[in-house]
């Protein structure tokens, strides 16, 4: 059965920091995708930030750039989300995700991943 795990989450004041992991389980994700995303209360879900297996190929959205880092170590099947300079408005449920199709470019979409974690909530306060 495969399983994506989040944790790190949580709540931190403004301009705090948190790095999320999420560990990825049940068969092997060589050559899979991995992904953050994010969806605030009244708000549709959003792509943070994607990352091919090799790493070569990462993206960010706007709103994130320069703040937040995606990594993975590909021997342990995880993935983590460097949070930095973290502001109210990125509160939300955190989820992961892992794709197979995406090889040589990270993922750019929300739609159609394989896999989704149940996310962990990070609330940054004022």
């Amino acid at each position: 059965q495969v399983q994506l795990v989040e944790s790190g989450g949580g709540l931190v004041q403004a301009g705090g920091s948190l790095r999320l992991s999420c560990a990825a389980s049940g068969r092997t994700f060589s050559g899979y995708a991995m992904g953050w995303f994010r969806q605030a209360p009244g708000k549709e879900r959003e792509l943070v930030a994607t990352v091919t297996w090799s790493g070569s190929s990462a993206y960010y959205a706007d709103s994130v750039k320069g703040r937040f880092t995606i990594s993975r170590d590909r021997a342990k099947n995880t993935v983590y989300l460097q949070m930095n300079s973290l502001k109210p408005e990125d509160t939300a449920v955190y989820y992961c995700a892992a794709d197979s199709k995406y090889t040589r470019v990270a993922p750019t979409t929300t739609r159609g991943l394989d896999y989704w974690g149940p996310g962990t909530q990070v609330t940054v306060s004022s």
